[in-house]
Formats: structure tokens, C-alpha cells, sequence
């Protein structure tokens, strides 16, 4: 695993900024962080030309940068060393990438505005072309942690997910648990019927989860948690139950089992992403 020594968090002067900055402070008490870099891009060509005239007499970048320090001040408590950084580049996809890379980021954090006028677009092509940790984090998000899901698939790429939580575990006193949503094979329904199927099926899924978690590296206690989808869409279903248990914190991969291509998320990761989620996503890549 990785240590996050280094967090980027992307703020747009929305009201949400606030909340994101709270949280980013909750979470360097999580984890060993050792700087936190604040980052807004100016986007100028969203400027009207009537606007532009008013403002060719104002330092913009310095007013913006000027509210953005008063915010973290107010908002992030947090021991932690922190600077914001203030750019005017026409692709703040491209920005924020540059920043990743030239900064060595571990982590991006991004506020989830549970798709608000496109909110999201950016932020999962964030997701598909940098290489660091990504943590999404929807409105009214409350700075608590007593119950972590840590999604799995029992495949390889889902192993590393299990780092993360046993780091947090070994520093919280936290409940965790291992979390696989399954489906009956239902092509066979019309021959065989699902009284008989379903016991068999939670056997051999009881085996599997068992298995694996015998593989990983796993400190403490970790709970098995298996849910039955049946016909209801996987991601769906996860986000259901996952606000029945009062989840604070779902961890999942960003490739599934079948994924192929490094450019592309796991189907059910990139589900999750795009729903309407109300419970902070953290997405663990290689």
C-alpha cells in the first residue's frame, strides 16, 4: 500500500468548498498526511465580455486566492501544513493532472454535488487518467467514521482495497466489513427452480468469501457481509443497503474482475460513481 502523504483537493468557490475543506481536515486525522494542497482553476472564458471590462482593473487571481485562504483557515483544523494554488488554465483537467504528477499526490479529493449540472464530468476523467487514490465526496457529508464497507468482487484487484482498511484500522476503532453482492444465475431459472439454487449459491459464495479473506492481510476483525441482488442492478443495490447499515465510508476498487484496460473503470465502480451516492467513495487504484 501506498502511504497518502499528499492530498490535492479541487475547489470550485461553491458553497460547497466549505464542507470539502471540513472533511479534508477530518481526513488527514485519518491517515499520515503531510500536506494538503488546495487547488481552484479560474475559468476565464466563462467570463462574459460585458464582465471582462468590469474586471480589467482587478487582480482576479489575487481576490480569489485571498478568499479561498480565508476559507481553509475558517474550515480546516487540522495540524496539517497546507497552500492553495491558483491557476487560470483553460483545461482544468489538464491542470489538475499536471499538479498530480508534479507534486506526487496520493490522493484527490473531489466534492460530489450528486450530479448537478454535470458536476461529475470532470471528476471521472480525473478518475479514468490519474494514478493517485480518489475520494468523492458528496454534500452534507457528516466528519464521522464508526462503519467502513470494503467492497469485493474476491478478485485480485479487489485485494488491494483491504490495505487501505487495515491501515485505518490499525489507527481507528472503526467497524469494518467485507462486502459482496451476488446474483442467482438466473438464465437457469426457467429449468431449475430458485428454492433449490439459492442454498447452493449462498454455500458456494460463503466458500469463496472465506477463502479469500484468508488470503489478505487483514489485521483485525473484519465482518463478511453478503448480499443477495437477485435481479436488481448491483451497484444499486450496494448504495441501498449500504444506507440501511449507515456506512460512513464505502472502499472499492477501480477495476472489476473482467476490466481489461487501464483507461477503463470496473462496471459497478463506475456505477457507483455516477449514482446519486450520499455516502463518501474512496477508489483505490494500483
Amino acid at each position: 500500500m501506498k502511504p497518502i502523504k499528499k492530498i490535492l483537493v479541487g475547489l470550485d468557490l461553491s458553497e460547497m468548498d466549505k464542507q470539502l475543506i471540513s472533511y479534508t481536515s477530518f481526513i488527514t486525522k485519518l491517515f499520515d498526511v503531510e500536506k494538503v494542497y488546495f487547488v481552484h482553476n479560474i475559468k476565464r472564458y466563462e467570463i462574459s465580455e460585458m464582465l471582462e471590462k468590469e474586471l480589467q482593473d482587478i487582480d482576479l487571481e489575487e481576490l480569489i486566492t485571498e478568499e479561498i485562504n480565508e476559507n481553509v483557515e475558517d474550515n480546516f483544523k487540522s495540524d496539517v501544513e497546507w497552500e492553495v494554488l491558483i491557476s487560470d488554465d483553460p483545461y482544468t483537467e489538464s491542470l489538475i493532472s499536471y499538479i498530480v504528477n508534479k507534486y506526487s499526490i496520493d490522493l484527490l479529493m473531489m466534492g460530489n454535488k450528486n450530479n448537478e449540472d454535470g458536476s461529475g464530468l470532470l471528476a471521472f476523467k480525473l478518475l479514468r487518467t490519474t494514478r493517485c487514490q480518489f475520494l468523492w465526496i458528496p454534500k452534507n457529508t457528516n466528519n464521522s467514521m464508526d462503519k467502513v464497507w470494503v467492497g469485493t468482487d474476491f478478485s485480485n484487484t479487489s485485494k488491494k482495497c483491504f490495505a487501505y482498511a487495515d491501515f485505518l484500522n490499525s489507527k481507528h476503532n472503526f467497524v469494518f466489513e467485507a462486502v459482496h453482492v451476488y446474483n442467482l444465475p438466473i438464465h437457469f431459472s426457467p429449468y431449475v427452480n430458485n428454492s433449490k439454487i439459492e442454498p447452493k449459491m449462498k454455500d458456494y459464495v460463503d466458500k469463496r468469501f472465506d477463502n479469500f479473506l484468508k488470503k489478505i492481510k487483514f489485521s483485525g476483525e473484519i465482518n463478511q457481509k453478503k448480499i443477495l441482488g437477485r435481479e436488481a442492478n448491483i451497484a444499486s443495490k450496494l448504495k441501498k443497503e449500504a444506507y440501511k447499515n449507515n456506512v460512513d465510508l464505502l472502499i472499492v476498487a477501480d477495476k472489476g474482475a473482467n476490466t481489461i484496460s487501464n483507461l477503463t473503470l470496473g462496471s459497478i465502480t463506475e456505477d457507483l460513481f455516477n449514482r446519486d451516492l450520499k455516502i463518501p467513495l474512496f477508489i483505490v487504484k494500483d
